[in-house]
C-alpha cells in the first residue's frame, strides 16, 4: 500500500473545494448522456467546472504540450480552409465546435494529470450514471414503453435514446459497458451482481441502436482491455479468474442475442444492417471508394477544400476522419490530425502497463479510445464529445502515471 500512499494524496485545495471539483466532474460525466438539445446539459456542466478549475489553479505538465499543440495546429488548419466560407453560419458553427472540442480535450487532460485517483473514479461513476439514463431511455423508446417514445428516442426504427444518431448513441456507452465488465471480472460477488445489470442494460441498449461500427468497437474494446487484464494481472488466480468470467460473460451474450433474433422485427433489422454489402459503402462513390478519389483529390488541394464541402463533390459526406482533416483543414490538418492520433496510441498504450491505483480504469478508457481511433477510417468521429473526454483523459492519467512511477522511484531508492 506504500506504493500508493503518493497518489493518494489531494491536491494542495481546501476539502470544500476539492469535494465542489469532484461533483462537478461526476456531473459533467453524467450530463454526457444528454445532448439531443443545444446547448446541452453537457455543454452547461463543462462550462461550470472550467470556471472553477481555472479559479482554483491547474497545473500544466510539459508532456501534454504535446496534444495542446497538435490540437491547435489541427483547428488552425481548419480555420485556414474555411477562411472563405465563414459567411455561412453553419461552417462557423462547425469551426467554433471544432475548437470547442479541442479545448474540452485539454482541460480534460489538465484535470485528469492531478489528483487523478479520485478524479477519474469521479468522472467515469458520472459517465456511468448518465449512460445508464441514455440506455434506458433508448430501451424505452425501442420497445415503445412511453408515451411518444417511438418518435422521440428512436430512428429509423433504431434506437437513439438521448442522442440525435443511434451511431453515436451506441458509441457513448462503449466505455461505461466495458468499465461495468471490468468491475464484474474483478469485484466481490454483490459488485458483479450489480455491475452485471449495469452491464445487460448498457450492452442491450448497443444492440437496439443497430450500429455496426458500435458493436465493432464494443468487441474489439472488451478484447483489448481483456487482453491488457490478463497480461497485467498480478497473480495466476486473477489470471484464471479473467478466463473463466470472460468465457461466462461471452456465453451468456450469445445467448442474449439469439433471444432477442427469436422477435422477427429485431432479426429482420439485424440481418440487414450486420450486412458488408450496404449500397452506401461500395461502387465508385461508396464509402470506401469516396474515400481513395478523396485522397487523391487531397493532393490538389493543400488548403482544403473547407469543412462540409466534401458533399458538394460527392454523393456523401467522408466518413473518414482522417480524409476529412484533410479535406477541412488541408496539409497542416491531414498531417497533423494522424500525428495525434498515432502519438496519443503510442503514448497511451506504453502508460497501460504502469502499475498505479488507476491502473484498472485506465486500462478501460484506454481500450475504448484505441478501437475508436481505429473507427475513424471508416467513421467521422471529429465531434463526437465523448471521444475528445477519453483523449484528453488518456493524456493526462498516462501523465500522472509516469509522474507516480518518479516519485514512487525517489521513495523507495531515496
Amino acid at each position: 500500500m506504500t506504493d500508493f500512499a503518493i497518489a493518494a494524496q489531494p491536491a494542495d485545495t481546501a476539502p470544500g473545494v476539492r469535494s465542489l471539483q469532484l461533483k462537478l466532474l461526476w456531473l459533467v460525466g453524467a450530463c454526457g448522456s444528454i445532448v439531443f438539445i443545444e446547448p446541452s446539459p453537457y455543454e452547461i456542466a463543462i462550462v461550470m467546472a472550467v470556471v472553477l478549475f481555472f479559479a482554483t489553479g491547474l497545473r500544466l505538465a510539459l508532456p501534454l504540450l504535446i496534444p495542446f499543440a497538435l490540437l491547435i495546429g489541427i483547428n488552425l488548419g481548419y480555420s485556414i480552409g474555411a477562411m472563405e466560407l465563414f459567411d455561412d453560419t453553419v461552417i462557423l458553427t462547425w469551426i467554433l465546435t471544432s475548437w470547442y472540442m479541442a479545448i474540452a480535450a485539454m482541460f480534460f487532460a489538465l484535470v485528469l494529470s492531478n489528483d487523478t485517483a479520485d478524479r477519474l473514479d469521479a468522472l467515469a461513476r458520472g459517465y456511468l450514471v448518465g449512460a445508464v439514463i441514455a440506455a434506458l431511455a433508448a430501451i424505452a423508446g425501442y420497445f415503445n414503453l412511453v408515451p411518444g417514445g417511438a418518435d422521440l428516442l428512436t430512428y429509423a426504427g433504431r434506437a437513439r435514446g438521448t442522442f440525435k444518431d443511434p451511431n453515436v448513441l451506441g458509441a457513448f456507452l462503449i466505455f461505461p459497458a466495458i468499465y461495468a465488465l471490468q468491475r464484474i471480472i474483478e469485484g466481490s460477488f454483490w459488485s458483479a451482481m450489480r455491475n452485471g445489470v449495469v452491464f445487460g442494460i448498457l450492452s442491450l441498449a448497443i444492440f437496439l441502436a443497430f450500429s455496426r461500427a458500435a458493436w465493432g468497437t464494443l468487441a474489439g474494446s472488451t478484447l483489448l482491455m481483456i487482453g491488457l487484464m490478463f497480461i497485467t494481472a498480478s497473480s495466476p488466480q486473477k489470471r484464471l479468474r479473467i478466463v473463466i468470467l470472460t468465457m461466462l460473460a461471452v456465453a451468456l451474450a450469445i445467448a442474449a442475442v439469439a433471444v432477442l433474433l427469436s422477435f422477427d422485427s429485431i432479426a429482420n433489422l439485424f440481418k440487414e444492417r450486420a450486412s458488408f454489402n450496404q449500397p452506401y459503402d461500395s461502387g465508385r462513390f461508396g464509402r470506401f471508394g469516396r474515400h481513395a478519389l478523396g485522397f487523391a483529390m487531397a493532393l490538389d488541394y493543400p488548403f482544403g477544400i473547407g469543412p462540409l464541402q466534401f458533399r458538394n463533390f460527392f454523393p456523401e459526406d467522408t466518413h473518414n476522419s482522417f480524409l476529412n482533416a484533410f479535406m477541412s483543414g488541408g496539409w497542416i490538418s491531414g498531417t497533423l490530425y494522424p500525428a495525434l492520433v498515432f502519438t496519443t496510441a503510442i503514448y497511451g498504450f506504453r502508460n497501460a502497463f504502469l502499475r498505479t491505483p488507476w491502473q484498472r480504469t485506465y486500462i478501460a478508457i484506454f481500450s475504448t479510445l484505441f478501437v475508436t481511433l481505429l473507427e475513424s477510417f471508416i467513421i467521422d468521429t471529429d465531434h463526437w464529445r465523448h471521444y475528445y473526454l477519453l483523449l484528453g483523459v488518456t493524456w493526462g492519467v498516462a501523465v500522472a502515471s509516469g509522474r507516480f512511477l518518479n516519485e514512487r522511484r525517489i521513495v523507495e531508492y531515496g
